[in-house]
């Protein structure tokens, strides 16, 4: 497997992900490569609003977010660091393209223009990333953990959480309905 095989790619957890952080999630592989692999989880929505994080970070609020500004738990890692995933528009300071069309910025200036009503109309804001050492996520993916499909700017943001992970595997045709079903009878 060479090291841009999986970057870009999202992991969709299979129905038998025994691990509650991951169970019927989606995440975004932002990093890979021989020091491992970090991603971040789209459609674990948490309790906070954007509006919270900006007051806790002491940024004033002049336009108040949308509801296209959504908040997530990014994986059980670091989840005080914050991961704005975003349309491709200006360059913030802390910003790296990624794949269709999306960016992922980590510096406070994205959240202050949001604040003021010239962010990017809708980003995914989220807390914390998954972590893999080297040679770990290839291991899960051996034994079935996930499935691996193609990033989509339209699955990362406009897609509602309940509806990511069975539209994450249908887009290489995959039905989990189907294999929710079939999963422990071999």
């Amino acid at each position: 497997m060479d090291n841009t095989s999986l970057k870009h790619q999202l992991l969709v957890a299979m129905p038998q992900m025994a691990d509650p952080n991951f169970e019927h999630s989606v995440t975004y592989i932002v990093e890979y490569g021989s020091e491992g692999a970090m991603g971040l989880t789209l459609n674990r929505p948490v309790q906070i609003s954007l509006g919270d994080i900006l007051s806790d970070m002491d940024i004033e609020i002049e336009v108040p977010p949308s509801e296209r500004h959504r908040v997530v738990a990014g994986g059980p890692v670091q989840q005080e660091a914050g991961f704005v995933l975003h349309a491709a528009s200006t360059h913030w300071q802390s910003s790296v393209p990624l794949s269709d069309g999306l960016m992922l910025t980590t510096s406070r200036d994205i959240l202050e223009a949001i604040a003021i009503g010239e962010g990017p109309e809708q980003s995914l804001i989220c807390l914390g990333y998954a972590g893999w050492e080297p040679g770990q996520l290839e291991q899960e993916l051996v034994e079935n953990a996930w499935l691996s499909t193609p990033a989509s700017r339209e699955l990362v943001l406009d897609t509602p959480f309940e509806q990511t992970w069975q539209a994450a595997a249908a887009r290489i045709g995959v039905d989990m309905s189907l294999i929710a079903t079939q999963a422990g009878h071999s």
